[in-house]
């Protein structure tokens, strides 16, 4: 009996835990690269891509600093969105220096040239020691409290809509698509993150327009999203008003550097989405000049030249968030909806 009372408070303690801790991201700077760590309140860590290699293991030493700031001491699952330098290139340097359990990526490398194939040889040779989940559209990551579904790897995407999805699109038709790609760009995986029924996620990786579209029309298979981290870093190779306008997010952020992504076409389209409150960067963008650029309080990194803060954002049980630039200090909440 003492066992049995023992067990059931003890699972209680820990479902009391879970309850309040809070759903945390950290978007962390890899100078136009992409490096998210997420952290469930289960205390299960997902890191989004790893950034760049080289600069003296640069971005690898950012990662790190972020997870021993969210008590990580290890990565359980390291997503790979697709095989370019500034998404992969860091998992050699990071893998060196801090444990990641679980690689998870799209499968075979498809973008035959001579980069990517150095860079996808270099992830091959670090995952052959490890454990590796391949994943397809339509999948769901096995993570403890949040629900991550794939919508795109490899090229495909997915055709039934996720949960509360598949009402027409109207803006369907009303851009032109631009020229087919067929780099690793357009294989991203990407994932709609769901939390509690009461919070939505999405992040694409670097998928370019036309699959983007293909995504939302005709019926928006995706749905209305909380938290829009933009695609391909705000280059406006993506971003279509067609998928953002459709899901209408209520907070981007935009993972831009100074001199890449957070082009002024792509941030226009995104500033003007319908619904949206806030719009946050990693980098103040050299090429948006003071029109093109959020108010500086929501830029985590003003200077070319910076220490590569961080953006926060805590998503509680019952939807509300709040985001924090790790620059200045300066928080807003945003309350569920």
């Amino acid at each position: 009996m003492r066992k049995l009372t023992w067990l059931v408070g003890t699972l209680l303690s820990v479902a009391a835990l879970d309850a309040a801790r809070t759903l945390d991201f950290y978007f962390i700077d890899t100078e136009g690269g992409q490096a998210t760590l997420i952290v469930t309140p289960s205390g299960q860590s997902i890191l989004v891509d790893a950034g760049w290699p080289g600069f003296g293991g640069r971005d690898a030493g950012r990662i790190i600093a972020a997870a021993k700031a969210a008590g990580v001491k290890r990565i359980d699952y390291m997503l790979v969105t697709h095989y370019h330098s500034d998404h992969v290139g860091g998992v050699p340097q990071l893998a060196e220096k801090f444990p990641v359990v679980t690689f998870v990526d799209k499968g075979p490398l498809q973008e035959l040239t001579k980069g990517p194939q150095g860079l996808f040889q270099a992830y091959e040779e670090v995952i052959a020691r490890r454990k590796r989940l391949v994943v397809k559209a339509g999948d769901s990551l096995p993570v403890k409290g949040v629900d991550i579904q794939f919508v795109c790897a490899a090229g495909n995407l997915i055709t039934v809509p996720l949960k509360g999805a598949g009402q027409p699109n109207a803006l369907c038709g009303s851009e032109e698509p631009k020229k087919p790609d067929t780099s690793e760009n357009a294989m991203s995986a990407g994932f709609v993150l769901t939390y509690n029924n009461k919070f939505r996620f999405l992040d694409l990786g670097d998928l370019t327009w036309n699959k983007e579209m293909d995504l939302v029309c005709p019926k928006n298979n995706l749905g209305k999203i909380d938290v829009y981290l933009t695609t391909h870093h705000g280059l406006d190779q993506s971003n279509p008003a067609t998928l953002v306008h459709a899901v209408a997010p209520r907070v981007a952020i935009m993972n831009n550097g100074a001199k890449k992504g957070g082009s002024p076409s792509a941030w226009q389209i995104v500033r003007k989405s319908p619904g949206l409150e806030d719009l946050w960067q990693l980098h103040f963008s050299l090429a948006g000049g003071r029109e093109f650029n959020s108010p500086d309080s929501f830029i985590a990194n003003l200077d070319e030249k910076c220490e590569g803060k961080w953006i926060k954002m805590s998503v509680e049980r019952n939807g509300d968030f709040t985001i924090v630039n790790s620059r200045n200090k300066f928080s807003k909440t945003y309350k569920a909806k």
